[in-house]
């Protein structure tokens, strides 16, 4: 999720520059022209011939991709980019926010998928109408939710590098030099993606919730009738703030390290799990980090698919309890990801990696950075815009 990456976009999950690295989370065989090609073409065209520049949408559209951080040259192929239908209002808006739009539904797809899955499980346990007579489903069902939800999340958000996760997109900026300018406008389609799938969520299932509590009543858990666990994730009561911390640390690390492994072409040996396997690999992923770390804190590893349907829980109902249980455990999925995705990524590079775009890879372990960080951010910044990232 193979095509050629574009001249001046970082990788999806690396960040390395397109010279070293023509793989990406969206490279996927298509019959479509990848947003490489797409920048490429495009670029090339407009230093050939300026009036034929004059007839593309996007080329209205640059300032303003640019200012919200946005590569300026939209990722959309040249046919359709020169099509009548791309000069309406809402054509230009959807160039605009092209990539912003694919992070919302990506996370979107993640989220209804794995909510779900818990919400089938958890509202059917008991019914002996179902198969085996016991629910339909079991904690593995909820761990084939997710991945399903990550995989085709993958999928859907191709030209945005499918980030879905801020912890992810965080850590890309700090190690591989994705532009800092995106890190907003991607985490608030995160967000948002993973609030409007809790509430889709909520109204599909609103009966069998009834069911289960009672019509108009809300727990969060221990609660033995609890809903709220359909949502975001909550704490085993006997677990304090340090194991809780440390499990979500650990699931992150696990989840940064290993993505980086699968996308770094110079370690994959006698195998590949980047291009078209990568989605399929993120499956496995998932699954292993919900089977083997997740019984705990139910393994959010992600901010945008926790507070964001935490925080809708909150507005439908679920009261103040969702903030509180679990000794105020809501902080610790919002936090906890950054600092093991960050944890993850550094150790990847720090013993594996010898791309020379990390952070890590640089002198001193960019720490001289930090001395003169005025001087290291402008530097960066002109970088970009002579890359044409931004």
């Amino acid at each position: 999720m193979d095509a050629i990456r574009p001249r001046s976009e970082p990788d999806s999950i690396t960040g390395r520059d397109p010279k070293e690295d023509s793989t990406a989370l969206n490279a996927i065989p298509t019959a479509h022209a990848s947003h490489d090609e797409h920048a490429a073409n495009q670029d090339g065209q407009a230093a050939s011939s300026s009036s034929f520049e004059l007839h593309r949408t996007t080329s209205d559209m640059r300032t303003t991709r640019s200012r919200l951080g946005l590569q300026p040259q939209a990722p959309i192929v040249e046919e359709h980019d020169l099509a009548e239908q791309q000069d309406w209002w809402w054509a230009k808006l959807r160039i605009a926010l092209r990539e912003p739009f694919a992070e919302f539904f990506g996370t979107m797809i993640l989220v209804l998928f794995g909510d779900g899955a818990v919400a089938q499980v958890l509202l059917s346990t008991g019914q002996k109408s179902a198969p085996g007579g016991d629910g339909f489903g079991n904690y593995q069902s909820i761990n084939w939710g997710w991945a399903l939800g990550v995989m085709l999340g993958i999928y859907v958000a191709g030209d945005s590098g499918a980030y879905l996760n801020p912890a992810i997109t965080f850590t890309n900026c700090v190690l591989r030099k994705l532009p800092w300018r995106r890190f907003p406008i991607y985490l608030l389609a995160q967000f948002l993606g993973g609030f409007v799938a809790s509430g889709i969520i909520y109204g599909n299932y609103i009966d069998g919730i009834n069911k289960v509590e009672g019509p108009g009543l809300r727990t969060v858990p221990p609660s033995p009738t609890a809903t709220a666990g359909i949502f975001c994730t909550y704490p085993q009561a006997f677990d304090t703030t340090a194991p809780q911390f440390a499990d979500e640390f650990l699931a992150s690390a696990i989840l940064m390290f290993v993505i980086y492994a699968l996308k770094d072409d110079s370690n994959k040996g006698q195998f590949s799990a980047s291009g078209a396997w990568f989605p399929l690999a993120m499956f496995f992923l998932i699954f292993g980090i919900g089977a083997c770390f997740g019984w705990q804190t139910g393994y959010a590893i992600n901010l945008a698919r926790d507070f964001g349907p935490r925080l809708m829980s909150y507005a439908v109902g679920y009261g103040g309890e969702v903030w509180s249980a679990g000794g105020y455990y809501f902080w610790v999925p919002i936090v906890a990801p950054f600092c093991g995705c960050l944890f993850g990524g550094i150790l990847y590079d720090v013993f594996l990696y010898t791309g020379p775009d990390s952070l890590v890879n640089q002198p001193w372990f960019g720490l001289k950075d930090l001395a003169r960080p005025k001087a290291a951010i402008l530097e960066r910044m002109e970088k970009h815009k002579a890359e044409g990232l931004v």
